[in-house]
């Protein structure tokens, strides 16, 4: 499945192609109990088929996004809207991933989820799952 990562970030600059394997790295070794496929052309790491974490390429930056982290009350993530409650935070640098955040953004992803799989089902509508 790596190969599936390498071949999404091909095409990055040196400093983003840092910043995805460290974003990768740190993951997988905070994210045990997880599956990781290529979703909507991106990185994306689910537990139950439940999106919960996954990064992209934009113009400000690399994004790093938690499906759930409006709910996470966490300062560094920019939350987008009250629809959904995703929050992220962008990298330009891999000095700016600080790791003991980013574990701490990993466990509470594992510990607060909104219900994202089954979203069409719902007619758009979101529920907790934890």
């Amino acid at each position: 499945m790596q190969s599936l990562f390498e071949e999404y970030y091909q095409d990055f600059s040196e400093d983003e192609i840092l910043i995805a394997k460290t974003l990768i790295k740190l993951i997988e070794t905070h994210l045990l109990a997880t599956e990781r496929k290529i979703w909507h052309a991106h990185p994306v790491w689910f537990m139950d088929e439940n999106p919960i974490v996954g990064f992209s390429k934009q113009k400000k930056g690399i994004r790093l996004m938690f499906w759930s982290g409006a709910d996470f009350e966490e300062a560094k993530l920019s939350v987008k809207g009250e629809k959904f409650k995703d929050a992220s935070i962008f990298y330009n640098q891999v000095e700016e991933i600080n790791e003991e955040d980013l574990k701490r953004w990993l466990q509470k992803s594992m510990a607060i989820q909104w219900d994202y799989k089954n979203l069409i089902k719902r007619k758009g509508q979101l529920e907790r799952l934890k």
